[in-house]
């Protein structure tokens, strides 16, 4: 088991270095495209590899969407098998965390909830690949108040950081009812950049494809760069009009940080993207839109 995951590992990284080469030579046939279509002079740096580059395109077709990245081979099996999400959380929880960790059960189908114990890092990920599991989630806090979520994608990464704020738990709202455990409906709004593209991934793909027919409905919804998390069910009350109810959580989310690699290996692992506070430019940009 340890030699095959290390083999899928080393062809993993493998693929992954590749990608810059392979990019590199899919944009010079692309310029030389152009510039045979436009009746234009090649460009100096290719001309060199023309003839190369031509007789490649020659064995190109339209139905590709070019050099495929290792973005494919972290969800190859997204859509076509349901994922296994392991929650828990960070050492010594309190009560309110451990409330909030079983609400969260509760957000994604099929997830399991363990308790964090004195497992170290390595023996959680490790138990998580051995069993199947695609998504670990751990939820921190700071004095009783969930402030801190960790997406970590199996068995390559990504690894996705965020920080919660303004968290309302189901457990703070009286007479609530019991919740719809039915796959929900995913509705993203607002992530239109490169970057929000991927943050919608990683979420996305924590949930199973739901049924035409399920009334849950679960809101990603992105506001300068935080994003409100929203659940609702509806009915119908007529033929033109459906009724919804919140039934919680809700809570807000701040991406500071992706990284290319697992949990146990995150102090080795390359940082995909950091948020930086600290910058002139930081109170003005939005990461996450391109509007």
């Amino acid at each position: 088991m340890l030699r095959r995951e290390a083999r899928l590992r080393r062809e993993y990284l493998y693929r992954k270095a590749q990608e810059a080469k392979q990019h590199s030579i899919e944009d010079k046939k692309q310029r030389l495209k152009r510039a045979l279509e436009e009746n234009r002079l090649i460009p100096t740096e290719i001309r060199r590899e023309a003839l190369t580059l031509q007789k490649q395109l020659e064995f190109d077709d339209e139905g590709g969407e070019g050099v495929s990245s290792h973005m494919d081979d972290e969800y190859k099996w997204a859509g076509v098998e349901d994922p296994k999400v392991m929650i828990t959380t960070s050492r010594d929880p309190s009560s309110r965390l451990k409330m909030f960790a079983k609400e969260l059960k509760l957000v994604f189908p099929n997830a399991q909830r363990m308790n964090r114990g004195k497992h170290e890092m390595g023996a959680l990920v490790r138990a998580c690949k051995a069993n199947e599991v695609t998504d670990l989630v751990i939820v921190h806090e700071h004095r009783g108040m969930p402030d801190g979520l960790i997406v970590c994608h199996l068995p390559f990464g990504p690894t996705a950081y965020f920080t919660l704020c303004n968290v309302v738990m189901r457990h703070d709202i009286p007479d609530l009812g019991t919740m719809s455990e039915a796959y929900p409906h995913l509705v993203f709004h607002n992530f239109t950049s490169r970057l929000g593209q991927r943050v919608s991934n990683i979420m996305k793909y924590l949930f199973p494809v739901p049924k035409d027919d399920s009334r849950r409905v679960i809101t990603f919804a992105n506001q300068e760069d935080y994003i409100s998390f929203r659940h609702h069910v509806y009915k119908k009350t007529d033929h033109r009009n459906i009724e919804l109810s919140e039934v919680g959580p809700r809570f807000e989310m701040k991406l500071y940080m992706i990284k290319l690699g697992t949990l146990e290996n995150a102090g080795t692992a390359e940082v995909e993207w950091r948020w930086h506070p600290y910058t002139n430019t930081a109170k003005k940009r939005k990461y996450l839109t391109n509007e």
